[in-house]
């Protein structure tokens, strides 16, 4: 499910939030599916569970998860995209989408991934 690398250069709460996030993105947690607890995710992967509280939390401000007190933390359902973290990820498109263009890859092949992306979120 998740898996820690300790030679990557990022703090490991941000590679539990970034693992986490995939999964709900790609349907693999799908929206209301219960999240492991803070403490049994924390046993499973052999960190402090306040890594994992961390990593919970900053996935509910940025909307992926929601807590309910007494009952843990559930994927979301896919929220608006006027979200920061949409802002965010086309600002990082933009770029990506401009440096592949110098590389010589067409608009014609951009848009073709793209269209693969989208079958694909659209099946799950």
């Amino acid at each position: 499910m998740i898996a820690i690398n300790f030679r990557d250069s990022r703090p490991i709460y941000e590679q539990v939030k970034d693992a986490l996030r995939r999964l709900i993105v790609s349907g693999a947690l799908p929206p209301d599916e219960k999240l492991p607890s803070v403490r049994e995710l924390a046993s499973q992967l052999v960190i402090n569970p306040n890594t994992i509280q961390r990593a919970y939390r900053e996935l509910e401000h940025d909307g992926y998860i929601v807590s309910v007190p007494g009952k843990g933390s559930f994927a979301r359902a896919q929220s608006g995209t006027d979200s920061a973290r949409a802002k965010e990820l086309l600002a990082a498109f933009d770029d990506a989408a401009e440096e592949l263009i110098y590389l010589g890859v067409t608009a014609e092949e951009l848009k073709a991934r793209l269209d693969e992306r989208e079958a694909r979120h659209d099946e799950t």
